[in-house]
């Protein structure tokens, strides 16, 4: 049993990753857990991977991890989220990828500890509302029996969902959040990169301390107008004009 840092949709942010990492240094953070997304989004995923792999992170494949290595298409992606994963695949590094590669869909932790990126059988799907997590937790039990912690990502929002038999509850977030031995506990870290986010530019994580039982949520400040200029330097940005023309495509082949 151990503290950890658990952290997810880092999305190409090395300003933000840096955040992070320092923040979990200064509480005395030696292990760490991803929930996927290491790439994506923003101007240095090379930079990311590498930061990933020299803390020794223990990482599982998110969406844009794989859509970045074209093994899933884009199908399911956003205007903003396409144009910038093209960009990616164009500038992925070979050692990055090749790392990013050999991640695991899942990842399980100390027997009841399971990492998934979106819902348990599904890399791309959010993990919103209480029946989504209703739904997980079933399929939960049934691929994982005796996980009764899952982090998971995606959704980009510091949640923690309990489950007590068919009875979902969102618990609040503020402090630390104790489980119960009983229950199953469904942990969204929030995301390192906040450059998708409106209400705030800041950086998120979690603590989670497995022999005690509670999680902790993280939320700090980077240097987010560096991460944008850079991402729009270095074309990681949609420009109103293409925007509009991924639309047009997309409803052009919708029909057909």
């Amino acid at each position: 049993m151990a503290r950890y840092g658990v952290l997810g949709d880092i999305h190409g942010n090395r300003e933000a990753l840096e955040a992070v990492l320092r923040a979990l240094d200064e509480r005395g953070v030696k292990q760490f857990l991803c929930v996927g997304d290491i790439v994506g989004y923003n101007a240095d995923p090379d930079e990311c991977v590498a930061l990933v792999r020299a803390r020794r992170v223990a990482a599982i494949a998110g969406n844009h991890d794989l859509i970045g290595l074209r093994r899933l298409n884009f199908s399911r992606c956003s205007n903003i989220a396409e144009y910038a994963l093209r960009r990616t695949r164009r500038t992925l590094g070979k050692e990055a990828a090749a790392w990013l590669a050999n991640l695991p869909a899942h990842l399980i932790v100390e027997k009841e500890i399971i990492l998934v990126h979106g819902g348990v059988r599904d890399v791309q799907q959010y993990m919103v509302t209480p029946a989504h997590i209703r739904d997980n937790a079933k399929l939960l039990a049934a691929d994982f029996p005796g996980a009764r912690v899952c982090f998971f990502g995606h959704s980009h929002e510091q949640r923690v969902y309990e489950v007590s038999g068919e009875t979902v509850s969102e618990v609040p977030i503020d402090g630390q959040v104790l489980f119960r031995k009983e229950n199953t506990y469904f942990i969204n870290p929030g995301s390192v990169d906040a450059s998708r986010k409106s209400r705030h530019k800041l950086a998120e994580c979690a603590v989670f301390d497995s022999s005690f039982g509670h999680v902790e949520f993280l939320r700090v400040r980077y240097d987010a107008a560096a991460t944008e200029a850079k991402a729009a330097a270095f074309g990681y940005r949609i420009n109103p004009l293409t925007n509009r023309l991924y639309t047009l495509r997309r409803r052009i082949a919708a029909r057909f």
